[in-house]
Order: structure tokens, then C-alpha cells, then sequence
């Protein structure tokens, strides 16, 4: 990500359900390059930026040490996920849709049936790298977003 917003900055991570294609990142982004400028919580400028990370996760962030995003700020950068959802024929918002790193490092999006099948079979396990999307701040994205699926949330659904 750009350095736009601190450390601290609060982020929200969006994870297609499918890889996106060079030229889909590149409209993403200058639609979320315009969206984050524009962005607003009563009526003061929110300091924000927007990225796409291996053209598979969408992350937005907002600095609310300089202004906190609201209710209503929110809801309009939802809609505005809805509207990249729609325009591009990908799903952003379920998630029961679980990205890991296979055995040779690509990464690869599972249901959660899927996933779970994979645990079963033991392709899946307590060391496969996993995308924590439930993390809060920019500083998470770098320290604790790509980690063992012991490491995170996930490890809930090896026992």
C-alpha cells in the first residue's frame, strides 16, 4: 500500500472470489484512487488510501487519527464495493470464500466447504499460510495478514 495513512490506520479487506486480470486491477484502482478522494465523514475529507494486493484483495484504509470514519462513511464505501462487485462480476463480500498458499505457493481462494475438505485430506494443515482478512490496521496488513493458519483465526476449523 501506499504511504498515505499511518500505521495505525483502520483497513478493510475485500478478498475476490476470483483472480482479477491486469487491466481489471488497473480500473479497480483508478476507481478506489477517486473514491478515496472524494470519501467523506461529515462532511471533512477522510485521509485515505485504496489498493489492490495480488490482484485478488481489495483494501481500503482510513487514517481516523485525523478524522474517524462514521456510520454514514462506511455504508458509502460498502456501496461503492457493491458498485465494483457488480461492474466486474466478482464477489467481495462473502466470506465463506478462504484464500491460502498451496503447497507450491500460489495462492488460492476455497469455500469453506472446499477448505474444509482440503483440512480433512491434510493438503490443508496448522502450517499452511492463510489470509487473516479479520485484521483492523495497516500494521496488521504487514505483520500478521499472511500467516500459518495457527497463527489465526482459521485455526478454529483444524480441530
Amino acid at each position: 500500500m501506499q504511504q498515505l495513512v499511518s500505521e495505525e490506520s483502520r483497513i478493510w479487506i475485500y478478498q475476490s472470489n476470483r483472480e482479477l486480470t491486469q487491466e481489471e486491477v488497473q480500473l479497480i484502482k483508478a476507481k478506489g484512487d477517486a473514491f478515496v478522494q472524494q470519501w467523506k465523514a461529515h462532511q471533512k475529507d477522510l485521509s485515505a488510501e485504496f489498493d489492490v494486493l495480488y490482484n485478488l484483495f481489495i483494501v481500503l484504509a482510513v487514517d481516523e487519527n485525523m478524522i474517524p470514519a462514521s456510520g454514514c462513511s462506511i455504508d458509502e464505501s460498502v456501496a461503492f464495493i457493491k458498485s465494483i462487485e457488480s461492474e466486474f462480476k466478482i464477489d467481495l463480500l462473502d466470506k465463506l470464500n478462504l484464500a491460502y498458499r498451496s503447497g507450491n505457493g500460489n495462492i488460492q481462494v476455497d469455500h469453506m466447504n472446499e477448505f474444509m475438505g482440503k483440512i480433512k485430506s491434510g493438503e490443508i494443515n496448522e502450517e499452511t499460510i492463510v489470509f487473516n482478512n479479520l485484521i483492523n490496521t495497516k500494521k496488521d496488513l504487514q505483520l500478521c495478514w499472511e500467516v500459518p493458519a495457527k497463527e489465526s483465526w482459521h485455526k478454529q476449523l483444524l480441530n
